[in-house]
């Protein structure tokens, strides 16, 4: 073997060294899961270092923190395996989908709408490796973090690829029980003298819109507990904590239980959220990637 192939296989397993050390947050996990020492995976790693000329590592006794350089070092670490693994796996199998796929969803909408779909995927594409986080943080797609991801409204410029898989009403709902004790708003000014749980997302604003006279107009609520998820709302919702404003789908389960009342439709102003699906898109796209976008497109279309 000569010295620039041994130095290329040298870089691809520091790649994978340091993508491993970032995940697993200690030089002691990422030895556990590559089968090193602690000490090898600590070498290792100043090794990279005084290669490039630069600390990629905030080294502490507790923790280990990414620099801005160890952090562009990443990305393009998960990239560069990434194609790696693509390549291989396109060889090895001649382009058939395979591989392992991670996806990001939110709790709800995965939960009742993108898991039970997931049994018949695997199906059809038995070689394929689903790996599936149901969250609402917004995951870095173009960093690595995810391949697909599902997301909810209005999209940020971006570089990635988007495609339309449907799209969700809102709810404004409360549960009985909190109705009969705090009675039921009949406008929405009413909203005022009422508990309000919100999203507390940065991207969103306090208010919820509401038509009524043919004007749309956006009313400001309040109220003691806010959350990152609607499944979450959904819950205090239902233990009557208050009134929320979710996704309809988040909800079905429980209006038709009867668990939960939507009110305040007759001012609905026809408030719908976009869902896509967003990967880096491009020639290069990698076949299960593109499988799984055009199974969830015609699915849930």
């Amino acid at each position: 073997m000569n010295a620039k192939m041994t130095g290329d296989s040298d870089r691809a397993r520091a790649l994978e060294l340091f993508a491993a050390v970032a995940g697993e947050g200690s030089f002691s996990a990422a030895g556990r899961k590559l089968g090193l020492t602690p000490s090898a995976v600590s070498r290792a790693i100043d090794r990279i270092e005084a290669r490039l000329g630069v600390r990629l590592l905030l080294r502490t006794t507790r923790a280990l923190a990414l620099t801005a350089e160890g952090q562009a070092y990443l990305s393009a670490a998960r990239r560069i395996l990434a194609d790696l693994d693509d390549a291989e796996q396109a060889i090895a199998d001649q382009g058939a989908p395979r591989g392992r796929l991670r996806v990001s969803a939110s709790l709800a909408h995965g939960r009742q709408c993108i898991v039970p779909l997931l049994g018949d995927f695997v199906r059809l594409h038995p070689h394929i490796l689903v790996d599936i986080s149901l969250t609402d943080t917004v995951v870095d797609v173009a960093g690595g973090q995810a391949d697909v991801a599902i997301r909810f409204g209005p999209l940020a410029d971006s570089g990635l690829t988007a495609r339309k898989l449907g799209e969700t009403r809102r709810v404004i709902v409360a549960s009985p029980d909190y109705l009969a004790c705090h009675g039921t708003p009949q406008v929405p000014e009413d909203l005022h003298e009422h508990a309000c749980l919100n999203f507390n997302f940065r991207r969103v604003e306090p208010v919820w819109p509401f038509r009524r006279d043919g004007r749309d107009y956006a009313l400001a609520v309040r109220g003691s507990i806010e959350a990152n998820n609607g499944e979450t709302l959904a819950q205090l919702a239902t233990a009557g904590v208050g009134i929320t404003r979710v996704g309809a789908f988040s909800v079905v389960e429980r209006i038709a239980a009867g668990r939960l009342v939507p009110i305040l439709e007759q001012y609905n102003p026809g408030d719908v959220e976009a869902i896509h699906a967003v990967f880096v898109g491009g020639a290069n796209t990698p076949a299960r990637v593109r499988a799984f976008v055009d199974f969830l497109a015609e699915r849930l279309q």
